[in-house]
């Protein structure tokens, strides 16, 4: 009865034998998720190849072809090893990344793989573990990439691996009208080109709208698209169509003609556009159709044809495509109204190298705190740069790549579809207790226009590209420049103007770099913030040299790097621990020898007496993507007999009492006594210890805990009268070590003393609030917490 029943419902069954062999046969398989290695003839037939744009030969979008039909792989557990067995099977040695969310556009049709896990020894993509074919619960906005290391298997032969496609956008630029407009920078209207094979081409713009200028503008880092002055190309179209094939060759004429009156700049524009198109007309167009959303990322993610090789009648009764993009307040406003118009953001960049990149951080109830890395996209990221003033994202990264925020987390899964003006106005979920950490901060690189301040500066004399003597252009001729007050700042500004990533050496003596016959000082009194985007944009004496030394053996200097380290203090710690100590004199000789005591200790009655102390701990992390290390070699390191440890920095803090209006009214600082990892993050190794003169510095991911029981680790406040005070305390004060952000070096408490007892509260560091906050914090120094 059991079969016949079976049979009735379209089931094949001659015994119960028979199904219990093929339930024991296939439960094992769905259970474990192991996915069966198809036939030999079909794993033959498996083929893959790399797709999508903007890319390299050697990366791009995983496709494989499967059943006779070609898919994606979801980037859901993906993985360095996934990633080098694809490569291998493409044919090169191995791979060096892999990308997730579509980085080279969403794929069509089958998503054949998810939850791919390789060991990397495999074959094939088919041998490794996965959900099985075609079972997937992902959408193409998880569509995977690799990129491959760009040498090829010897004797690797397959040729119908990689996706040659002829028809690609690799470059686009404006090309704008008119001798004026190529000199100013940024470059805001023009024709739209795109590169092919080395030249440029053009885009009919038969059927264009804003939403293409939008996705245009967005790729050359501008955040919006404006509308474009028609009547003036339409006048230059109608005196086009009426010198067509008379301005070539007309120089010779023009000779003999009377010397014509003197034209407007508006008309020598419009003559010069209309030579420009005439000139284009003998070109080829290579677009055409374009039909973008406004939401894409890149030209080469929307809808558009390629008109063909050799085409003679494109684009008729069209021209060139003409685009006018607005630029973001960075590339347009003065210093006054850029800071004014920063100010009024709601979400910022932290951490990164250059500009408009960075870890996202964004401000909830007055105080910043990062974005969780759970299905963050290219969307999300392009929301962002837009919002900031940017273009569109050229990556979204994950995994903290710029670096650990600190402090809370605000969003988790955002979901944008790219028409939002804001971060806030996209969908998002609330983080919840083990939701994040902060190992998975969202970051962000976003396209900006070009402005060509690399141009102007120069490093010269170095071992390798990343340091020399820096020289900027004056004019003509190229200076050095004066290394007074030359600090880390200044040369962050350098490093990030030539593209080199981060400072990690101001350097102030350069005669070993003498490789240049400049020998004229162009630049002296040097003082940057070390956000500026040029070196002309900060202080400096002008035109007016004043150097103690113009001997070019002290011109200034840079060592830059790829990455550097980002200390913070623990804030609530600071809080937690602080409280006063009345030391008698007779424990604190060798305090007095390191000067931890205020000046009128040593008009004390020593060893009589006391001196009161306000104490705490301080716990330092490193959040970084680089080891923080004293600036001087351990040769150089002073041995202090008293307390018997080495000084590798004479000043790595400054602790401050401050009034409520900013005046000094106690100081303390501490030495670097031993720089070292106390404790690290999970899956982080401490590499610094000070036992045995061995090295020092702080591990990025660890943090060094100087405990409010070790001497210097206070300040003296006994001169100090009751009152309300601001607290601070300033890391690496004088700059002598580079880190990614010197903005999060400073904390500040709100603190009471009424000659007994002390209470602190509002410890944070000093960016870690909105401006309104902070000028409610410095405004009223209440009291709290009892301490």
């Amino acid at each position: 009865m059991g079969c016949k029943s079976a049979m009735k419902t379209g089931f094949l069954c001659r015994q119960w034998g028979v199904l219990v062999v093929l339930l024991s046969l296939w439960l094992p398989q769905s259970f474990s998720q192991q996915t069966t290695s198809p036939p030999p003839q079909q794993k033959n037939k498996l083929k893959v190849r790399l797709a999508g744009f903007p890319r390299k030969h050697n990366e791009g979008r995983i496709e494989v072809f499967y059943n006779e039909e070609w898919g994606t792989i979801c980037d859901d557990d993906f993985s360095t090893e996934n990633a080098h067995v694809l490569c291998r099977h493409l044919g090169f040695i191995s791979a060096t990344g892999w990308t997730h969310s579509s980085k080279y556009g969403r794929g069509a049709g089958k998503i054949w793989l998810d939850n791919v896990q390789c060991s990397g020894s495999e074959k094939s993509i088919a041998d490794c573990r996965s959900r099985g074919w075609g079972n997937s619960d992902c959408t193409h906005d998880e569509d995977a990439g690799v990129i491959c290391k760009d040498e090829r298997l010897p004797g690797f032969m397959e040729s119908n691996v990689i996706e040659e496609v002829e028809e690609r956008v690799e470059e686009i630029r404006l090309r704008p009208l008119g001798a004026m407009a190529k000199k100013r920078l940024p470059i805001t209207e023009g024709i739209v080109e795109v590169k092919y094979k080395g030249s440029w081409a053009q885009i009919c713009d038969d059927g264009w709208t804003p939403k293409n200028s939008r996705v245009i503008c967005g790729m050359l880092g501008f955040p919006q698209e404006r509308k474009v002055n028609k009547n003036f190309y339409k006048r230059i179209k109608k005196r086009d169509a009426k010198t067509k094939g008379k301005i070539i060759g007309s120089g010779n004429r023009e000779k003999s003609k009377p010397k014509p009156k003197p034209k407007s700049k508006l008309n020598e524009d419009a003559e010069s556009g209309t030579r420009l198109f005439a000139k284009r007309q003998q070109n080829k167009y290579r677009l055409h159709s374009v039909a973008c959303t406004g939401n894409e990322v890149h030209l080469s993610v929307c809808p558009l044809q390629f008109y063909k090789i050799n085409a003679t009648r494109a684009c008729e009764g069209g021209t060139p495509a003409v685009v006018s993009c607005v630029p973001g307040p960075q590339f347009s406003l003065g210093n006054s109204q850029k800071k004014k118009t920063q100010s009024m953001f709601r979400v910022r960049l932290k951490g990164g190298a250059k500009t408009g990149e960075g870890r996202v951080e964004v401000l909830k109830e007055n105080e910043w705190g990062t974005v969780c890395d759970d299905r963050w996209n290219l969307q999300a990221a392009s929301v962002v740069c837009r919002e900031l003033g940017y273009g569109t994202a050229k990556e979204a990264l994950t995994g903290a790549r710029m670096g650990q925020g600190m402090g809370p987390m605000h969003m988790n899964e955002v979901q944008c579809s790219g028409q939002e003006k804001s971060i806030w106005n996209c969908q998002y979920k609330n983080i919840t207790t083990n939701d994040c950490r902060h190992v998975e901060d969202a970051s962000v690189k976003c396209n900006i226009p070009y402005m060509g301040y690399e141009t102007l500066v120069r490093i010269v004399g170095g071992r390798t590209t990343y340091e020399g003597r820096v020289e900027i252009k004056k004019g003509s001729k190229w200076g050095f420049i004066c290394s007074d007050g030359w600090t880390s700042k200044e040369a962050m500004v350098v490093c990030r103007q030539l593209g080199l990533g981060y400072s990690l050496h101001a350097v102030t003596e350069t005669w070993y770099w003498d490789g240049s016959n400049v020998t004229e000082m162009a630049m002296s009194g040097v003082k940057c913030t070390g956000s500026e985007m040029s070196l002309s944009h900060c202080q400096h004496h002008g035109d007016s040299v004043n150097c103690k030394s113009t001997d070019t053996r002290f011109a200034a200097g840079i060592i830059c790097s790829e990455t550097t380290s980002d200390l913070v203090l623990n804030a609530p710690l600071v809080q937690q621990t602080v409280y006063i100590e009345d030391r008698p004199l007779h424990m604190l000789y060798c305090a007095a020898e390191e000067n931890c005591l205020s000046s009128s200790a040593s008009k004390a009655n020593w060893p009589y007496g006391h001196r009161r102390l306000l104490r705490f701990s301080s716990q330092i992390h490193n959040i970084g993507l680089a080891d923080f290390r004293p600036k001087a070699g351990r040769h150089s390191w002073v041995w202090h007999e008293c307390h018997r440890h080495y000084h590798s920095m004479d000043i790595f803090t400054h602790y401050d009492i401050l009034t409520v209006n900013g005046t000094k009214v106690a100081e303390g600082h501490k030495a670097s006594f031993c720089l070292e990892d106390t404790e690290c993050q999970e899956g982080v190794s401490k590499r610094y210890e000070c036992a045995n003169f061995g090295e020092q510095g702080i591990t990025a991911g660890c943090w060094d805990l100087y405990r409010h029981d070790f001497d210097c680790q206070w300040i003296d406040i006994t001169d100090i009268k009751p009152g309300n005070y601001i607290f601070q305390v300033v890391l690496n004060p004088n700059f002598e070590v580079a880190e990614s952000d010197f903005t999060n070096n400073a904390m500040k408490c709100n603190c009471k003393y009424d000659g007994d007892r002390v209470w602190f509260h509002n410890c944070h560091i000093c960016d870690a609030f909105s401006e309104e906050a902070e000028k409610q914090f410095e405004q009223y120094p209440g009291q709290n917490n009892q301490i």
